[in-house]
């Protein structure tokens, strides 16, 4: 199984605290919260970061947990973590029968975390995310972990977000303060 280097990515104060509030909040929520896609309103609003930490922070409380990477169109997690291993499978290759789930599936550097990366672009990414295969991807999920985090692409942008928004028991909304305004926000 390949292996995901997290733990160095740097601290910064002031962001863990807004993301252990996050992670307290979802716990909070009740018990029905396991699947959560996140999502932003455009690109560049950091996303990918926020869930990133998000799932680290649920892991050093203890949380077993998936991050998937659910961005089959632009993903840029692949290229932020040192990733070890050979013959690297996504989520496009088990979408698209080219791979089983367990040959998908990354150990990260948190004993109770796991990651699925994105895989290769696929001409038919929201198709996917609406299929059988991803409804039963998160069905596996939901038995076996604690949390299951999916990163999306922007709301504004594509709809494919909306599509895995529809399969979750919740959805945050990544906002850049400062450059996103409330009504667009609540357009999306």
């Amino acid at each position: 199984m390949p292996f995901v280097q997290f733990k160095d990515i740097g601290k910064n104060f002031q962001l863990d605290e807004s993301i252990k509030m996050l992670r307290t909040n979802i716990e909070f929520s009740g018990e029905n919260i396991q699947t959560i896609c996140i999502t932003s309103c455009l690109p560049n609003e950091g996303k990918s970061s926020i869930v990133a930490r998000l799932a680290m922070s649920m892991a050093e409380a203890g949380k077993k947990v998936v991050l998937i990477d659910g961005d089959l169109r632009n993903s840029v997690m692949l290229g932020r973590y040192d990733v070890q291993g050979d013959d690297l499978k996504g989520l496009s290759h088990f979408l698209t029968g080219q791979g089983t789930l367990a040959e998908c599936m990354c150990q990260t550097d948190y004993p109770t975390m796991q990651m699925i990366f994105s895989g290769p672009e696929t001409p038919n990414p929201a198709e996917l995310l609406g299929g059988k295969r991803f409804a039963a991807l998160l069905e596996a999920m939901r038995n076996n972990y604690d949390y299951v985090l999916i990163d999306t692409p922007p709301l504004g942008s594509v709809i494919d977000a909306a599509i895995v928004a529809r399969q979750c028991d919740g959805v945050a909304l990544v906002v850049s303060s400062g450059e996103i305004s409330y009504k667009f926000a609540q357009s999306v």
